[in-house]
């Protein structure tokens, strides 16, 4: 499972957002339990951010000097919050919950992805099409059967489409613009599972 990690998203922000960031973060991390001793003192990291807002002031008159001040001091305050992400990281743990009490934003958890049971995709050439099922433990064999559904709609019967030793069968001889419909059945040890729900696909 992945870890979870308080992000350095806010390197990437508009300068003018950030002095509004990290004061949040000092916010949320004064006098908050989960984090004791900082690496870097709170009072440190505020006069950084109070610097960088001068800096950001100075700078409005658009003098070189002023704009490369607010640079480097942008520079600086942000090496240190990147300092204390690295200290919020080492004492979360990977908690979410404590990640979000420091004010920096957590990354997240992939979304697992379900694979489905049955797929169908174009074959190898116009009129075939190629399915695919999850492999079944200790099956010997699948079992696949189809439909065709005309054009117009009119829907075909259930006929078998092959036996196949591996999960994936290649179906040809169809004609374009007809709806295909596929479902299959592991052949185990234990007997005959339950075929799948069908799936289809138009042909093309």
């Amino acid at each position: 499972m992945k870890i979870i990690k308080a992000l350095l998203d806010f390197v990437t922000m508009p300068f003018r957002a950030k002095p509004i960031f990290f004061n949040s973060v000092i916010s949320h991390m004064t006098a908050n339990p989960n984090y004791p001793n900082p690496d870097i003192p709170l009072a440190t990291l505020q006069l950084a951010v109070d610097n960088f807002e001068l800096a950001i002031l100075a700078a409005e008159d658009g003098s070189r000097t002023a704009i490369s001040a607010r640079n480097d001091s942008e520079t600086a305050v942000t090496l240190l919050f990147k300092n204390t992400v690295g200290y919020v990281n080492r004492v979360s743990n990977g908690n979410i919950t404590k990640i979000l009490s420091s004010g920096f934003t957590p990354s997240s958890q992939p979304t697992p992805r379900d694979n489905p049971v049955l797929a169908i995709t174009d074959g190898p050439h116009s009129g075939s099409a190629k399915a695919k099922t999850q492999t079944v433990d200790h099956a010997g064999a699948y079992q696949w059967e189809k439909n065709i559904n005309s054009p117009t709609g009119v829907k075909g019967p259930w006929i078998a489409a092959g036996l196949t030793t591996q999960s994936t069968l290649i179906i040809e001889d169809l004609a374009v613009g007809t709806l295909l419909e596929v479902k299959v059945r592991a052949v185990t040890p234990a007997g005959l599972t339950d075929f799948c729900a069908p799936v289809s696909k138009l042909i093309n």
